[in-house]
């Protein structure tokens, strides 16, 4: 298999897009044109894809824009932080990376797609000088657990390693920390039963002591032992 490149998304990507898009969550609509142009007009450093070098398939792909926070609170919906997936709020004058996709082929796992992408992210974020990136989690095998626990349990689970979930599991182990467990934050996602853990990785290079007051994560990755 050929090496995976990942590297800024371009308009030549998107017909492989929407492909991984349909394989990845076959019951939702995928990502086409329309939206991946708007997100490539509004901040194209924030788009990326990871490509297989010997095929040239899009094998992943992540997505994010940039919000002013103090805009927003962590309770609103996906639908709120991306503009309804336009990402039309993108604003160049924020500190947070919003994370609002971030996919990799079914069939090329264990390839280390997942974790090339979110490197570029977060070499991303200190280039730019930003503060942090936050993201609503999926929870995608929340559904097989929905009639003995509430979603709150099932995340601390995930967190102490008592459970591993596809989605989360991962992101713990790329530093990030769960702020909270929202529900409706998903309009579709019926393995989550459309709740998402809140997440944020800080970006230690800028970040200064007031950056921290009032955060508290539920359960720190250190104390979870992922």
């Amino acid at each position: 298999m050929g090496n995976i490149v990942v590297r800024n998304t371009k308009a030549s990507d998107f017909d492989g897009i929407t492909r991984l898009s349909r394989t990845v969550y076959p019951d939702s609509a995928p990502w086409t044109a329309p939206y991946l142009a708007s997100h490539l007009e509004r901040f194209p450093r924030g788009q990326f894809v990871a490509v297989d070098s010997d095929t040239g398939a899009v094998v992943g792909m992540a997505a994010s824009l940039i919000l002013s926070w103090e805009d927003y609170g962590h309770i609103e919906s996906y639908g709120d932080f991306t503009d309804g997936g336009l990402f039309t709020n993108h604003d160049p004058a924020g500190r947070t990376l919003y994370g609002a996709e971030v996919m990799v082929d079914p069939g090329q796992r264990r390839r280390g797609i997942g974790s090339k992408i979110y490197a570029a992210r977060r070499t991303l974020v200190r280039d730019l000088g930003l503060l942090r990136i936050r993201a609503g989690a999926r929870i995608p095998d929340y559904h097989r657990c929905e009639r003995t626990m509430t979603a709150e349990e099932y995340v601390i689970k995930v967190i102490h390693g008592e459970l591993s979930d596809p989605t989360l599991t991962f992101q713990l182990r790329q530093g990030f920390d769960v702020l909270d467990v929202v529900s409706d934050y998903f309009s579709n996602d019926a393995r989550s039963r459309d709740y998402a853990a809140f997440i944020e990785w800080i970006n230690s290079d800028v970040a200064a002591p007031a950056d921290y007051a009032g955060r508290n994560p539920i359960f720190r990755r250190d104390r979870a032992g992922v």
